[in-house]
């Protein structure tokens, strides 16, 4: 390590190295090595042939975009380091498959032997280092690099000292609002950042996808809304939610790239609120701002009191039956959707209209997946592959929007969007309180307690997916003041009937991704996957997002062109693009494979099989079991079902050994599963 500081120091430093091939590479690095006056002149051709003829022998291309070039000289004191990045990456033959871009030349004295072996195994390991290299990408000069190194010692040297309390974003601190005190002093530095990273090109493309991504589930959830509530809360009061709480969360939440919406839970106990106000001839909309309010004030206690702390006992299990019943509830969502456009046909249209929608969504799906596959593609420059990467589903979604509009003779149904600004039903926005008789206002306590069950473990249980520690983010979790500002903004929405918002798992997942750097990686099997570098934590995205969605209500004319199978596409690559990195997921598949084929994953290598299966089966079951309690007339008591995941868990110590469980219950993969190559 001292070795590359060194180097670094000494401007023994090549960014942005024109070549393509290794001999061009060797022969450039060693002129301006000589013409830096490091070697002896008359050594230089000596040097440039000993480097050659390693690369001939065998390739010290490594993997994860590195190379190591090196030989042993006579003639040589000390040893000599050069650092180089490529313009542009080179196949060099990595065992992964994957360009190099970074080289670490290293000359030594044939006596150095141990020394040279030593500094090979210190660069392998900066090498493999992910945050490491996607800092090297974007460094400008030796100090960029200095800094990097700076911090991936500071990230992989063992603490002198008990790690503080404080650091840890659930832990109880044991005092009011000392949680959210912590948050603030956690995430307040990185404020400013926040905006300034956000000036990118890739973000832009996130606000795009986003944009359409948000709007449709909003108009979606509000028209099923306003169905069911007799038209008190519909498309336009989901659209003024989501647009006003969700530019307050950019802004005053410590994790901006969790997105608010409406959920399906929430909608589905809104409805039965709805039903029971009905039954017992009171007033909907003042009962249901009562609820909200006390479900606000509760939730505001739960921040306050640090309740947050006791996500602790929710682990992967848990965060992946979750996430993976909003994924599926994405997909299932879409296909019903389609399948209802076939049911619904008459005589006129034929089957015209049920098979352009079909047409559409999967072309809306097939080339969003396509597009964000290019980063992997062999052709065109990478700058245009990381373009398309990125605004694929956009580009997607306008596609196929200009192939319904020249196929205009076919009827399609169009996103259902009001005509003009205004409630749904012509109401005042404010919603008269006391208008619900005084028994009401305290009795109203009693759903609210269900509300803030949901809405507590909705909003913790996304964070905990989005805070992953496979998502490498780096600027730090606020679970408290996340819940408090949720809390204050359910409270506002319902003095005016507005609908209540949580974080959106799918959405929020999604917004991630398309703010993250990811790299094709090879994992021990040889089967390729995704691995992700780095993600642009930055509250831009989310505030251009729901602007455009404010903005959409001046806009009602021209959204109503979109066909709702485009729209239905992009629900269906949400759900599956969300599904990716699902262990879970990812065990359910071993039930079908050839034992002998598994993926040498941690968890393969230290856990046998049958107890592999055990453990999916088990997951397996609490996932149906919340999907029929989701489907069924026991759907007011989903949060109850979902918060017994964490006993279910507890119980698993029973029947697992401890280290068995610790292997596939682990909160991010073991380093060795990252580092196989080196």
């Amino acid at each position: 390590m001292q070795l590359f500081i060194e180097a670094l120091k000494r401007k023994q430093c090549i960014l942005d190295l024109e070549a393509s091939d290794i001999r061009s590479i060797i022969q450039k690095v060693v002129d301006r090595i000589g013409a830096q006056g490091t070697i002896p002149t008359e050594r230089l051709e000596d040097i440039t042939a000993a480097l050659i003829a390693r690369e001939e022998s065998m390739s010290t291309a490594i993997g994860h975009s590195v190379a190591i070039p090196h030989a042993y000289l006579d003639g040589l004191a000390d040893p000599v380091f050069v650092f180089v990045r490529l313009a542009k990456a080179a196949n060099l033959g990595a065992p992964d498959g994957i360009p190099t871009r970074f080289l670490f030349f290293l000359l030594g004295p044939p006596d150095a032997a141990s020394q040279h072996l030593d500094a090979l195994a210190n660069i392998a390991r900066v090498a493999s280092d992910h945050e490491f290299r996607f800092d090297a990408g974007k460094a400008k000069n030796e100090q960029d690099l200095l800094d990097a190194l700076g911090r991936f010692t500071a990230r992989t040297s063992p603490p002198t000292r008990p790690e503080a309390v404080e650091d840890d974003a659930l832990a109880y601190s044991g005092r009011l609002f000392g949680g959210v005190a912590a948050d603030l002093r956690r995430r307040l530095p990185h404020y400013l950042s926040d905006y300034r990273d956000g000036l990118h090109t890739k973000c832009a493309g996130s606000i795009l996808f986003l944009f359409f991504a948000c709007l449709a589930p909003a108009i979606t959830f509000g028209g099923v809304m306003a169905a069911q509530t007799g038209g008190h809360i519909g498309a336009v009061e989901m659209l003024v939610a989501s647009a006003i709480c969700g530019v307050i969360y950019a802004i005053f939440a410590g994790q901006p790239l969790i997105i608010l919406g409406g959920t399906g839970p929430l909608l589905v106990f809104t409805a039965v609120l709805y039903r029971l106000c009905n039954d017992l001839s009171i007033p909907f909309l003042p009962t249901y701002a009562w609820v909200g309010i006390w479900s606000a004030v509760m939730i505001v206690i739960l921040a306050a009191t640090d309740a947050s702390c006791l996500m602790r006992y929710f682990t992967r299990f848990t965060d992946e039956i979750f996430a993976a019943l909003i994924s599926i509830i994405f997909i299932v969502e879409a296909i019903k959707s389609l399948i209802q456009i076939f049911r619904n046909l008459d005589v006129d249209q034929h089957h015209d209209t049920a098979l352009l929608s079909l047409l559409l969504a999967l072309g809306t799906y097939q080339i969003a997946m396509g597009l964000s596959r290019m980063r992997r593609s062999r052709f065109l420059l990478p700058s245009i592959r990381e373009f398309l990467a990125d605004f694929g589903p956009t580009i997607a979604l306008a596609g196929m929007t200009l192939v319904a509009f020249w196929l205009h003779e076919v009827h399609l149904d169009i996103l259902s969007a009001p005509d003009e600004f205004g409630t749904t039903s012509g109401r005042p926005w404010m919603v008269s309180l006391f208008d619900a008789p005084m028994w009401v206002r305290f009795a109203a306590l009693g759903p609210a307690v269900f509300v803030t069950v949901l809405v507590y473990l909705d909003q913790n249980i996304t964070a905990r997916l989005i805070n992953s520690r496979d998502h490498k983010l780096r600027k730090g979790a606020t679970y408290h003041l996340d819940l408090i500002v949720v809390g204050v903004l359910m409270g506002a929405c319902s003095l005016f009937g507005l609908p209540w918002l949580v974080a959106a798992t799918v959405r929020s997942l999604n917004h991630l991704r398309s703010l993250a750097t990811i790299e094709e990686a090879t994992d021990i099997s040889g089967s390729q996957r995704e691995r992700l570098l780095h993600v642009r934590e930055t509250r831009i995205t989310g505030l251009a997002i729901h602007i455009l969605i404010g903005l959409s209500l001046l806009l009602l004319s021209i959204l109503k062109t979109i066909p709702m199978a485009t729209l239905y596409g992009l629900f269906l690559f949400m759900g599956v693009v969300s599904m990716s990195g699902n262990q879970f997921l990812e065990r359910l598949r071993l039930w079908f494979m050839d034992s002998a084929l598994y993926p040498t994953t941690h968890y393969i290598r230290n856990v046998p099989f049958w107890t592999i299966h055990k453990y999916t089966f088990l997951q397996l079951m609490c996932l149906v079991a919340l999907w029929v309690v989701k489907a069924s007339s026991w759907a007011i008591m989903f949060p109850i079902f979902i918060a017994v995941l964490a006993p279910v868990r507890i119980l698993a110590n029973r029947f697992f050994e401890p280290k068995h469980l610790a292997a596939m219950d682990a909160e991010e993969e073991p380093e060795e599963e990252e580092t196989h190559w080196t």
